[in-house]
């Protein structure tokens, strides 16, 4: 049920339909990496980070946003929550151009964070807004 959701959720966020087709048919989570949101398979060192956090909460990571800040180096987890009663509200939500997510800060691990974050949407993949 959580994959299922997850497909909604990246068909919602008008992800590239190969991103989609991927994740779907294998698994494949792609990371939209700045400045252009180009789509790219999560490599090995941000797959153990997507493991870790899937372990730590029991969530399914879908899609990451990879950001530089004046905070740090950050991956935005969008994922599914094992609680179904947030399902409704996480996709209205994304129809609003936010999104609840875990942030990774590589640069200080103290920083890391679940919280809501702007998005817009550009060439199939995502760009952090807020």
């Amino acid at each position: 049920m959580m994959k299922q959701e997850a497909i909604a959720r990246m068909k919602l966020l008008k992800l590239h339909p190969t991103a989609i087709q991927e994740f779907k048919e294998e698994g494949v989570v792609n990371v939209s990496e700045p400045p252009f949101a180009a789509l790219y398979w999560a490599d090995t060192k941000q797959l153990a980070l997507i493991k870790e956090f899937e372990s730590m909460c029991k969530g399914l990571v879908y899609h990451v946003v990879h950001t530089q800040t004046e905070f740090g180096e950050l991956y935005n987890f969008f994922y599914v929550s094992v609680t179904k009663d947030e399902w409704e509200s996480d996709r209205e939500n994304i129809k609003n151009n936010e999104a609840c997510v875990y942030v990774k800060n590589i640069s200080d691990d103290w920083c890391s964070e679940f919280g809501y974050i702007g998005f817009k949407r550009t060439n199939g993949g995502l760009i952090r807004t807020e």
